[in-house]
């Protein structure tokens, strides 16, 4: 199987962590019953580590879908090649150490791990958009 259709897998992977991660922080800080019932309830505002994992997990979420679209459609246009590659590796890495950092609330390095995992993105759009 080609690496990026791995990778693909992977960040599939990396959606249930950022569910899991910013569930259980969340469940921590508003209850066991908040979580087993209705949560219809007006919560008070998210510690601030419970909003910055909501938030990694948010903004993963932008780039997943178009992460999938690009390897899947290069995989239909048989334009996966090397650069597609590292472009797949550059942003799952990206993306996993984009979420401690996020977590930790490291601002400016988490800004350029974000670029970084988007120029990846943009390697495998090119490789699949160049005619």
């Amino acid at each position: 199987m080609r690496i990026e259709l791995v990778l693909l897998g992977w960040a599939l992977v990396l959606a249930l962590v950022h569910i899991f991660v910013a569930g259980h922080f969340k469940t921590r800080q508003y209850g066991a019953k908040w979580n087993t019932g209705a949560r219809d309830e007006v919560l008070p505002a998210p510690q601030p580590l419970v909003g910055r994992l909501m938030r990694a997990q948010a903004n993963y979420y932008e780039t997943l879908p178009i992460f999938i679209g690009a390897v899947l459609a290069a995989t239909v246009a048989n334009r996966l090649d090397g650069t597609t590659a590292l472009g797949a590796h550059i942003w799952f890495w990206g993306r996993v150490i984009y979420l401690p950092l996020y977590a930790a609330g490291v601002p400016v390095v988490r800004s350029i791990v974000f670029i970084i995992s988007l120029v990846g993105l943009v390697m495998i759009l090119y490789r699949l958009l160049a005619s």
